[in-house]
């Protein structure tokens, strides 16, 4: 009995030994794939070099003035992150941020792989949704990255990036940044401006007690801030002290007086120190630096801000000095504005924008009427979005259709309201503005008088998901959203939001540029203070539309502004090619034209939007004093033009168009009429043919 165990005992062995080869060979076979993902794909992305940012130096804004570049301005650290050196940062500062963020941070080297531990067997075991465990390194990597999604990919990538990080940079340094980087609450970036806001003084001049209440705000800074909860901070300031007092950094008495010390928070004026108010031109130029650099750097916007700020840049613009003065001359003097007819009390507001539609530059642009009083106020050339009314109907439904062949200018086109009209993919149809009708016409006619039932139809063939997707997909407007393909949205000019006046010059430039859509771009080159590139924003480009089409389009826009609704944009000097823009209860006005120099884009209306009450059209009007300016000494050229080809017949024949324009009761009159004619044309070709028969005589018989 018992050999015959034996076998059964050896063979379970095999079994057990079986298993645990497969297990030991499947670690090795992760631990191989995980080496080799850390090697690929962690490493390499975790350099991130401080040097970059550390700079503390004025940026210079530069534009061309014939073969000089000039000085536009400089720009220096706002006060709402005053940069403030490790030497000026108080020694209770450190100590308190570290005591209570990371006790062993001047042992570690970037990780602290205790807390690492009990952070990944917090989340593992615990099945908690939160890593925690993270250095003041690692937690300063995240604010310059913003990287703070919860993934193992992420934590991963945050502790090679720290320990990377250390072999780089000092403790003082990291401290440094971090003092300066962290959110304090109360709009404050870093201790000085947090010193000012709570204390009303320099960081420098604070007490261990005002340390440890400034620093125990980072944890939650809208729970711990003092202007919020007194208590709420005081119980953190405590919970600082004793962190400072067991950890060895102060000694039992400095404990006791910093508890016991009474804090008078009072808010810093915290005013700018500079009265310098910057130009729209000059901030959309900041602003587009900071989101490529952000971009290019893969850092946070708050820290590409920074840079810009500080590191000594210099950034060289695309300003046309000339144009924009001119531009400046008639938005700051509102007594050259157009004048309402109603008794608003709202003053008229604009945003401009003119670009070289064959390099993409945007030479000038004004944000909004009158003197410009605030720095980063409201800039309605880029920041804000409005509905352009008619002014999409080149870009959103003529252009398009002309460019799928569905219609050249000569294609004829019924306008009649909804009783002679249906569509087939809605049971919407709009009135034309004013509420009149012409019948059947030509598209280029159409166009001119910016009839919206034709538009509507030329939309039903083309469809609203077509035209969406060609305005974001080849004329960069990124404003409008899926909701937006839509007949109203697109045909007529109504979308949920609008568009920006920067994206509707950028678009019209394709028509102005043979067809060619360039990025708008508002500078060139940055250079750091060494003179290494840092930004090269060449153009980019891509063809929107086909010569033919752009050259169609010019010709047909050529007419409507002469001939049409954007007739008071005609200048003395140069030809125009552009269209008129006005949105639901006359809330908005616009003109979006170009020459064969520039494209220029201008809305009109008020900030609170209300029925505008004006002679002609006051986006018109702007547009073309400031071209007239900007054009007088120009050399005349003529606008390449192509007159589109033969006509399609996508709605009809003529006598189809026509028929379908009459009502019921004339439809049956007209083919009463036409069988009358008919019988009486048939009626005298018998009595003709009878009158032509020979006649038989008796003689002949």
């Amino acid at each position: 009995m018992g050999k015959a165990k034996a076998p059964k005992r050896g063979k379970g062995m095999l079994i057990v030994g079986t298993i645990v080869l497969i297990c030991i060979l499947a670690v090795l076979l992760f631990l191989c794939i995980f080496a080799f993902y850390i090697k690929t794909c962690i490493i390499p992305n975790s350099q991130l070099d401080l040097d970059d940012y550390a700079l503390n130096q004025t940026s210079t804004i530069y534009y061309q003035d014939g073969d000089d570049w000039k000085v536009l301005t400089t720009l220096h650290g706002k006060e709402n992150r005053i940069w403030v050196d490790y030497e000026d940062i108080p020694t209770y500062m450190e100590k308190a941020l570290v005591s209570i963020e990371d006790k062993r941070f001047y042992r570690h080297n970037g990780v602290d792989w205790y807390r690492t531990a009990g952070a990944f067997v917090n989340m593992f075991v615990g099945m908690k949704n939160t890593f925690g465990g993270s250095t003041i390194t690692q937690q300063l990597i995240k604010n310059l990255t913003q990287q703070d999604d919860i993934t193992v990919q992420r934590k991963m990538l945050e502790i090679f990036q720290a320990l990377e990080f250390e072999k780089q940079h000092d403790k003082d340094e990291i401290i440094e940044w971090y003092l300066n980087a962290v959110y304090f609450g109360e709009g404050c970036y870093g201790v000085q401006t947090a010193a000012q806001t709570y204390f009303g003084k320099d960081v420098s001049e604070l007490s261990l007690a005002e340390c440890a209440a400034i620093v125990g705000i980072t944890n939650l800074p809208t729970y711990y801030d003092p202007f919020y909860s007194v208590e709420n901070n005081k119980n953190r300031q405590e919970n600082v002290l004793k962190c400072m007092y067991d950890q060895g950094y102060i000694n039992r008495s400095e404990y006791e007086e910093a508890v016991a010390e009474e804090l008078e928070f009072v808010r810093g004026e915290n005013e700018p120190t500079s009265s310098t108010i910057n130009s729209y031109y000059t901030e959309t130029v900041i602003s587009d630096v900071i989101d490529d650099l952000a971009e290019e750097k893969g850092i946070s916007v708050a820290t590409a801000e920074h840079l810009v700020y500080n590191a000594g840049y210099e950034i060289y613009c695309c300003l046309d000095k000339d144009i924009q003065d001119k531009v400046d001359k008639i938005y700051e003097n509102l007594s050259a504005l157009p004048k309402s007819n109603s008794n608003t009390s709202s003053q008229l507001q604009s945003g401009i924008v003119i670009m070289n539609q064959y390099t993409g530059e945007i030479v000038a642009l004004s944000g909004g009427t009158g003197k410009k009083t605030i720095n980063y106020g409201l800039n309605r050339a880029t920041d804000t979005t409005r509905p352009p009314g008619s002014s999409i109907k080149p870009i959103a439904v003529y252009g398009p259709a002309v460019e799928y062949g569905l219609i050249s200018p000569s294609t004829l086109v019924l306008d009649a309201d909804g009783e002679h009209i249906k569509l087939s993919g809605t049971s919407w149809f709009p009135v034309n503005s004013p509420n009149t009708y012409n019948g059947v016409m030509t598209i280029l006619q159409a166009l001119q008088e910016s009839k919206n039932t034709v538009s509507a139809q030329i939309m039903d063939k083309l469809t609203p998901a077509t035209s969406l997707d060609f305005l974001r997909s080849r004329l960069g407007i990124v404003s409008l959203i899926d909701e937006d393909a839509d007949y109203a949205a697109l045909a007529l000019g109504q979308p949920h939001y609008g568009i920006t006046v920067r994206e509707m010059a950028q678009a019209y430039c394709a028509l102005a540029n043979d067809g060619i859509f360039t990025k708008s771009r508002t500078y060139t080159l940055v250079k750091d203070s060494d003179g290494n590139t840092v930004l090269d924003n060449q153009p980019e480009t891509s063809e929107a539309f086909s010569k033919e089409t752009a050259r169609t389009m010019t010709y047909m826009l050529n007419n409507a502004a002469t001939y049409g609704t954007g007739y008071e944009s005609r200048l003395s000097n140069m030809p125009v090619a552009g269209k008129t823009g006005t949105t639901s209860d006359n809330k908005d006005r616009w003109f979006c034209g170009y020459t064969p120099y520039y494209t220029c884009a201008v809305w009109t209306g008020y900030d609170t939007p209300e029925y505008m009450s004006f002679s002609g059209n006051p986006a018109t009007q702007i547009w073309q004093d400031v071209m007239e300016s900007i054009h007088k000494d120009l050399k005349y050229k003529d606008f390449n033009i192509s007159y589109g080809g033969s006509a399609t017949g996508i709605f009809g024949t003529k006598d189809e168009l026509e028929d379908q324009a009459l009502s019921e009761k004339e439809r049956k009159a007209k083919k009463e009429k036409e069988a009358k004619e008919k019988a009486e044309k048939e009626a005298k070709e018998k009595a003709a043919q009878q009158s032509e028969a020979p006649v038989v005589t008796d003689s002949a018989a």
